[in-house]
């Protein structure tokens, strides 16, 4: 049987702005916490008991899977590296093999049965789980060398590097001893570099290559996300639901939902209970929806759409692939493309493309842009580093608690943070920070006017 340690405590402060009043292992991924997704991800694989480690917003990770069986939590407290996070929880560990997870990973449990079973088929003490690097800079990452099946060696953020940690471990317990060995700071960076003085856990794997014990190494096979800037959050839900769709083979249509003979379906429908497709909807991808949603009068569903839900999705909106959360609207003319969090309401005519937080109210006629004049991808300033994220980086990121007012207009790669206000006709050009209410200064010039004017 094995263990595992899910590490949530951490600030997520490049996760803005989503990690400031939320716990980031709580962001909803295809309305599933990714915590929760995790945790049950695990518990599918046959793990009898979960630790996981909590600190920043503590109650929230309770809350999403204190109901799950075999959870305990530890606290850390000061929080720190992941390596002594991990530590603190091996004390409450009960089997001799034991999974380390970052509580902000999103990947199929397909990856989770290929890594257990060739670590259990290995013999080895440890094992770490990399994926392949594609799109992203290497130097966003602590990569590791791969030289058959084993790990060579690990490196803090290099200028190139062919694989990444994935912040998935196995570990044997008479190997627990490296997790307190760790240095405290990356020993491998490269020249220049400036690594931080935070105990990571793959600092511990380097000191056991250099005490010769052979590290496994196991490459995903299915989609993986680590949820760590806003940008994955649309990556991840993407991954998710086109993944949820490949398992459907049909229709599953629950007695008490109904289609109406006047819709026109193109793809797969998933449809829960008291759910309703009405007249002149169209669905050209596929639909995954939940319990208690009116979609009808027009609405236009493309690519991959799931809806929780208490939704109501209506009168000839358009809806491309995207995450719908519980409770929210999408009213007459209202486009979107993207992921909404919990009750979200885009009433009527907007342009929304990006992600928005929960119990946010868009005005009339708020439009995302998307396209730059220069028809280039926007650089986003994380922890005083500009990067171009490889997808959504013209899209928008709003928090939590937001508004805007009618005629707002958001330029492509805005953020905006939470509890915040961006006012009637403003064009906003730069992120806005949290509890921040933006509007615009009109200027009026008065004159008389009249009929004398035309000569009477």
């Amino acid at each position: 049987m094995y263990s595992a340690i899910i590490l949530a405590a951490g600030l997520g402060r490049k996760a803005w702005p989503y990690g400031e009043y939320r716990q980031k292992c709580t962001l909803p991924i295809a309305n599933v916490p990714v915590v929760r997704r995790l945790a049950k991800n695990l518990i599918e694989i046959g793990v009898n008991q979960i630790v996981v480690v909590v600190g920043h917003h503590a109650q929230q990770v309770q809350g999403a899977v204190a109901d799950l069986p075999g959870i305990e939590f530890i606290t850390q407290d000061p929080v720190g590296g992941t390596a002594t996070a991990a530590l603190s929880a091996t004390k409450k560990v009960i089997n001799d093999r034991y999974l380390v997870v970052y509580g902000d990973v999103v990947t199929a449990v397909e990856n989770f049965q290929d890594f257990v079973k060739r670590f259990d088929e290995s013999g080895v003490g440890a094992a770490a789980m990399l994926q392949r690097i594609e799109r992203e800079d290497p130097s966003n990452w602590i990569c590791g060398g791969i030289d058959g099946d084993f790990l060579t060696g690990v490196e803090g953020h290099p200028r190139g590097g062919t694989y990444r940690l994935c912040g998935i471990y196995a570990l044997r317990s008479n190997m627990t001893r490296y997790l307190l060995r760790n240095p405290g700071i990356a020993t491998r960076v490269p020249v220049g570099g400036m690594p931080p003085p935070e105990a990571e856990i793959g600092n511990s794997f380097q000191v056991m290559i250099d005490d010769g014990q052979q590290v496994l190494a196991v490459e995903t096979n299915q989609f993986f996300v680590d949820v760590d800037k806003p940008w994955h959050i649309l990556e991840a839900n993407r991954l998710v639901i086109d993944y949820l769709m490949n398992q459907i083979e049909g229709h599953q249509i629950d007695d008490s939902a109904s289609i109406s003979d006047a819709a026109e379906i193109h793809g797969k429908v998933v449809l829960g209970k008291n759910s309703v497709i009405g007249p002149r909807v169209v669905v050209k991808g596929g639909l995954i929806a939940g319990a208690n949603n009116n979609i009808t009068n027009g609405a236009i569903l493309g690519g991959h759409v799931l809806v929780g839900d208490h939704c109501r999705i209506s009168d000839y909106c358009d809806v491309g692939s995207s995450t719908i959360g519980n409770r929210c609207i999408i009213g007459h003319g209202a486009e979107m493309s993207g992921v909404m969090f919990d009750k979200v309401y885009l009433y009527h005519y907007c342009e929304m493309s990006g992600v928005f937080g929960t119990a946010t109210d868009i005005g009339a006629a708020t439009v995302c842009g998307t396209l730059r004049f220069d028809d280039r991808d926007t650089a986003h300033q994380i922890s005083g580093r500009y990067e171009v994220p490889p997808i959504g980086a013209n899209a928008t990121y709003m928090g939590d608690y937001c508004r805007t007012g009618v005629n707002a207009m958001i330029m492509p790669g805005t953020k905006i943070g939470s509890y915040s206000v961006v006012g009637p006709g403003v064009i906003l050009n730069e992120d806005v920070p949290s509890k921040t209410m933006i509007m615009a200064k009109q200027e009026l010039v008065k004159k008389t006017w009249g009929p004398e004017k035309y000569g009477w």
